[in-house]
């Protein structure tokens, strides 16, 4: 994680950074708060820096960092990501996950997926089982409305749905927005709302958020659930507007290692003030326990903030290794080193290579070569 980010909550956007993803595409991530870290599957509505000023995402996040250094992205085509995109894929996006969990120096960690990042957050825990501890999934769908045998009249209204966002959306007034918004969050005060419309506009344009939805739409990660092999928590409102609560349930049970926790309400993105919120962070933080380490444990570790796949690439570079032999000794991308290092000069607070071989070798790495 990175700890030269805001490491407790403060009035200020956390530092953005950018992970390139395998297609090239640039995502912006930052990471925040305090404890064991959490990371956030992308999501199509958002943006780094309008979040952290929103009336409805702010006091989340607020939460979120008080119990844990919580990792967070923007998806590709939206806030502040790459805009210019064509593959919003599951795919692309879930790749773009690893790359931001390389870029940060997460080996292993809790995953959180919030309504359609939870498709990203089940084929990434699918696909890398060694790497994910925890998932939580909150509002959470394995299959997308065209995909859960949608009736004449639900197939008709998605696709006016997605009509509507292309010619609307990037439209001052948000007469049309308000549409979708009385969909996330019927039970909001007028000043949520207001925030909400203006994040949506924000965060993406018409053309890239209509092309999200209509991906969506077709997504179904229902096959990879029996493949999940970590504990997960399933967190759903029991009259959730925008994704029924029988699919949250339908997924909790489909997934082997589930709990399923059913929140009164009708929001789907929850809100301060709303009961569900706080019963929401009591169920993570019973499920994801939040602790630092004391202030003995942190000196009696040294560069105890690094990451297992840091601490072994900083070995390296203590024994005199460059990134090239690096890359080939723990068989990695040469790029993923080069991360790593960024993360390792900020962590232990170098500006370069040889002074972070100083210090390493001044707190005993490369031992045994020097």
């Amino acid at each position: 994680m990175r700890e030269t980010m805001s490491t407790k909550t403060t009035n200020k956007t956390p530092e953005i950074r950018f992970a390139a993803s395998a297609d090239g595409t640039r995502i912006a991530y930052a990471c925040a708060g305090t404890g064991p870290p959490m990371v956030r599957a992308g999501r199509w509505i958002g943006h780094l820096e309008q979040d952290w000023n929103s009336a409805v995402r702010r006091p989340f996040l607020d939460e979120m960092c008080r119990s844990y250094t919580y990792c967070m992205h923007d998806s590709r085509g939206t806030g502040l990501s790459d805009r210019d995109v064509t593959d919003v894929s599951l795919d692309a996006q879930v790749k773009d996950l690893e790359a931001v969990a390389d870029a940060a120096g997460l080996d292993q960690f809790p995953l959180l997926g919030i309504s359609a990042g939870t498709f990203i957050a089940i084929a990434f825990a699918a696909r890398h089982p060694q790497r994910v501890t925890r998932l939580v999934l909150q509002g959470a769908t394995s299959r997308g409305v065209m995909k859960r045998n949608p009736t004449p009249q639900q197939i008709e209204e998605a696709n006016l749905l997605v009509k509507l966002i292309e010619v609307s959306w990037d439209r001052e007034s948000p007469m049309y927005r308000q549409l979708h918004t009385a969909q996330f969050m019927p039970g909001a005060t007028q000043e949520q709302m207001q925030d909400w419309n203006e994040l949506q506009r924000l965060s993406v344009s018409s053309e890239i958020a209509a092309r999200h939805k209509l991906a969506i739409d077709e997504w179904d990660v229902s096959s990879l659930l029996p493949q999940i092999k970590c504990p997960a928590l399933v967190v759903h409102c029991r009259d959730d507007v925008r994704v029924p609560y029988a699919e949250g349930r339908l997924l909790a049970a489909q997934i082997p290692n589930a709990r399923l926790v059913t929140l009164e309400g009708k929001n789907h993105v929850l809100m301060k003030g709303d009961p569900a919120f706080d019963a929401f962070f009591a169920a993570l933080r019973e499920f994801v326990p939040a602790g630092n380490p004391s202030a003995k444990q942190q000196a009696d570790a040294p560069f105890s903030g690094l990451s297992r796949r840091e601490r072994e690439v900083l070995e390296l570079v203590a024994q005199g290794l460059d990134n090239l032999q690096i890359s080939a000794h723990l068989g990695v991308a040469e790029k993923t080193v080069r991360n790593v290092m960024t993360n390792i000069f900020d962590k232990i607070a170098v500006e370069n290579r040889p002074q972070a071989i100083v210090r390493a070798r001044e707190a005993g790495f490369g031992a045994t070569h020097h």
